[in-house]
């Protein structure tokens, strides 16, 4: 049973956790619609259709940048009630180059496969910090 000193703790760990996952949130829906332009690109959209597939890319980083610094805030808060975030997250320079100037499917194929890969480390460190959420939550009821 938490004392009241464990319960406040706990609480600030909740809402660390909380901002960190509406920022894996943001960052994995930038990274959708980076993905739907993306297939857009590959079926002969062009420049245009790698630009905005790249300006999305670029707001997922920084929003995936934001989403980290809440997922060391929600680590520091963690080790408050002796809990641990080992969690990794990266967007990858997704062939920016290549993109832009050997515009063609395979260029595209492979940024695609990038944005992909993207996504699926966001899902799964939202996975593991709705895990931890929960167990929080869990302990702060009991």
């Amino acid at each position: 049973m938490y004392n009241e000193f464990m319960r406040k703790e706990a609480q600030e760990a909740i809402d660390a956790g909380e901002r960190a996952l509406r920022g894996l949130h943001a960052a994995e829906e930038k990274l959708k619609s980076a993905g739907n332009w993306g297939i857009f690109d590959m079926l002969g959209g062009g420049f245009f259709s790698s630009y905005v597939k790249q300006s999305k890319i670029r707001e997922a980083k920084i929003l995936l940048e934001q989403a980290k610094e809440g997922l060391t805030e929600f680590q520091r808060e963690l080790k408050d009630v002796g809990g641990t975030l080992d969690l990794q997250v990266e967007i990858g320079d997704f062939l920016t180059f290549a993109d832009f100037f050997l515009d063609g499917f395979v260029a595209d194929y492979l940024v695609q496969n990038k944005i992909s890969d993207a996504r699926e480390d966001i899902e799964i460190g939202i996975f593991h910090v709705k895990e931890i959420l929960n167990d929080l939550y869990r302990r702060v009821e009991v």
